[in-house]
């Protein structure tokens, strides 16, 4: 399955970067393959364009932000969230500016501290409600906002596979004795999964010290949601009440490319566990993940007869299926500025 091939993926909201990297002018960002030039307005809204000025095609991210607007870095054309040329410095002053003078504009919105950009007028999903993000004393922990070589796909699919545990994950948390994955109880949604689990775990002494739970193994009651196509939260409950709630979504850059951002919600304080070492930890498993993940195929199959499965895969099989039917529901495939016809 290659995104860029696929119209549907257009239709959902994606998170592209952290509102406070728009602070110092326009940057740029490309989403299933579409190059954007994203800035903040006077109202400090994020905006998004094409990145390409309708005069001769320069990248719009390489100029700056005037007056609200961002300003094309070679002839100084000037335009606004929606697209409209709203300044040309070489027409005479009070002279009308031609309606064609415009720029391709996306929807566009900030939450949790991310811009997030939908490239279609119409998306099949609303932005994620993470209720936990609101809850009074609860607090966001940023942690990572880099890009990795694979597809969204694989690691949606590795985020509910209970198997890896034990072999990718034996220097963090995986029981190395126990191999055998714990069932989880899945829950298929019209558009996303719900899979529930209690899962044992290693707890290294860093680890203690962040859950405040001098054990070395425990256990975590464990809620994944899946939102289509390529973002999830993990809600983890330890047996003292602490939450550590993970958001990670693998935007698409294109079809080898993911855009990771990730982020925790936790229900403790700063004098109870460091950010910097609740980074910590969580960076060193999704290392682990990421070495494993960046050696798979890219063109990650949503036909379940490609490639071999075991009973702990039907989270991936449940994904697989959504967005074959998806891909076959919202119309054929592109390829190179071709319409195919099948899928």
């Amino acid at each position: 399955m290659l995104v860029t091939q696929h119209p549907v993926f257009r239709r959902f909201w994606y998170p592209v970067m952290p509102i406070a990297d728009l602070t110092d002018g326009p940057k740029p960002f490309t989403l299933l393959g579409e190059p954007l030039v994203l800035w903040l307005t006077e109202e400090g809204k994020p905006a998004a364009l094409r990145d390409r000025c309708c005069h001769r095609s320069a990248k719009l991210s390489m100029g700056i932000v005037q007056n609200g607007c961002v300003r094309c870095p070679y002839h100084g054309w000037a335009y606004n969230e929606s697209g409209s040329c709203t300044k040309v410095p070489q027409l005479d002053s009070g002279a009308a500016i031609p309606k064609t003078y415009q720029v391709e504009a996306f929807q566009c919105a900030e939450r949790y501290g991310y811009v997030w950009v939908c490239l279609a007028d119409d998306p099949l999903l609303p932005l994620p409600e993470i209720p936990e993000a609101d809850a009074p004393g609860n607090r966001l922990i940023p942690q990572f906002y880099e890009p990795w070589q694979c597809s969204g796909l694989r690691v949606m699919e590795n985020s509910f596979d209970n198997a890896h545990f034990s072999i990718v994950h034996a220097e963090s948390f995986g029981v190395t004795e126990q191999p055998k994955p714990v069932k989880s109880e899945l829950v298929p949604l019209e558009l996303g999964l719900k899979a529930y689990a209690t899962v044992p775990v290693v707890n290294p002494p860093l680890q203690q010290q962040l859950l405040n739970i001098p054990d070395s193994l425990t256990v975590r009651e464990v809620e994944s949601t899946w939102y289509v196509p390529f973002s999830r939260t993990l809600k983890i409950t330890y047996p003292n009440g602490l939450l550590h709630l993970i958001f990670t979504a693998a935007t698409p850059v294109g079809d080898r490319t993911s855009q990771i951002v990730q982020f925790c919600i936790r229900n403790d304080s700063e004098a109870d566990a460091k950010a910097a070492d609740i980074i910590a930890f969580d960076r060193q498993v999704v290392k682990e993940d990421k070495v494993v993940l960046e050696s798979t195929d890219y063109d990650t199959p949503v036909d379940v007869s490609c490639e071999q499965h075991m009973p702990s895969d039907q989270p991936g099989i449940v994904m697989r299926r959504q967005l074959a039917a998806l891909i076959k529901a919202h119309g054929p495939v592109q390829e190179e500025g071709r319409i195919l016809t099948e899928v």
